[in-house]
């Protein structure tokens, strides 16, 4: 089997756009490769946050993963923190990857205008700790959506300035293009995400998601409910068809399209579709939230077994390097 591997942010737990973006996939990918999934809390550091919530966002972020199918028997899930090897290959491939191409990064762009006052290094250098989690299992498919397609670029290119100077260590890592595209959040105009405070998140009660899903940027066009709507275009339609039937979807999109329903209608067939489909994954994490112990025991057998493949890598990489022994 090919190996992948992919992380994510523990923020506290995942929004939509995570899970049809990302977390869909994974679960997906699990017996067809083999499969190391991280919560990268180190990559986390690069924000304001509280120290002490931090434990419990990585636990919640995983009985979420768990309760969205991931499978501890089938996928090998750890923390990113528990692994230093990390943060030890990170500042090896930095001595080998253009300043200028960090310089360029979008998302470093983005970030340092949304925080001008936390403009950290460790922001600047994010791309490198991400090679490095790719790399450091030798990992030849990454899962990528369309945020991700220009810091992949990058890890390809610093795995082929490594192998040339240093010897073919690394095998090049290749994309899977995820299915999902990148869902905007309920404003309709900025990426999904909880700190720009647009987000549904998967584990909102039924009321928190109709609350949000009433106050959705809708098409701006529309001005009465007897004006016709126009679906391809449409943010609240946009949605409907990650959580309704095909059948469904084209219903409502007509009822739209012909002015049978008004945006409210729409609104609140998507929430409830929504809130239908969520509620078995909300059920299951709070289960595994009951229960942090065995969220700890997935989290460290999976650093076990992540360890074991690091110190390989790493024995290869400090053998190239001709470090002392």
């Amino acid at each position: 089997m090919e190996t992948v591997f992919s992380g994510i942010q523990p923020s506290g737990g995942f929004h939509i756009g995570n899970y049809f973006g990302a977390v869909q996939n994974w679960v997906e990918m699990q017996d067809k490769y083999r499969c190391l999934f991280c919560v990268v809390d180190l990559h986390a550091l690069t924000q304001t946050y509280d120290t002490k919530a931090m434990q419990e966002r990585v636990e919640t972020l995983t009985a979420e993963l768990l309760a969205s199918g991931l499978d501890p028997n089938r996928a090998v899930l750890f923390a990113q923190s528990h692994v230093p090897e990390h943060s030890e290959l990170a500042w090896i491939l930095s001595t080998v990857t253009p300043y200028g191409e960090l310089s360029r990064m979008t998302q470093f762009k983005e970030k340092s205008e949304r925080e001008p006052e936390n403009i950290n290094a460790g922001l600047m250098s994010y791309p490198i700790l991400m090679a490095a989690d790719i790399l450091l299992y030798r990992a030849t498919r990454v899962p990528v959506g369309v945020d991700q397609v220009q810091h992949l670029e990058l890890a390809r290119e610093i795995c082929r300035r490594f192998n040339s100077r240093f010897g073919n260590v690394f095998p090049e890592p290749q994309p899977i293009h995820t299915k999902a595209l990148k869902i905007l959040g309920v404003d309709g105009k900025q990426k999904m995400s909880k700190s720009l405070d647009n987000s549904i998140q998967v584990s909102d009660d039924p009321e928190v998601i109709r609350k949000k899903v009433k106050n959705a940027f809708t098409d701006p066009t529309r001005l009465k409910k007897a004006d016709p709507g126009h679906p391809d275009t449409c943010y609240v339609c946009s949605l409907q068809g990650y959580f309704a039937t095909p059948e469904e979807t084209a219903t409502y999109h007509d009822n739209c399209r012909t002015a049978s329903w008004g945006c409210v209608d729409s609104k609140r067939a998507l929430a409830e579709n929504m809130v239908k489909y969520l509620a078995p994954i909300r059920e299951k994490a709070a289960e595994w939230k009951a229960h942090p112990d065995r969220i700890r025991q997935v989290l460290g057998d999976g650093a076990q077994t992540a360890r074991v493949l690091a110190n390989d890598t790493m024995d290869k990489v400090r053998e190239a390097l001709g470090l002392y022994k």
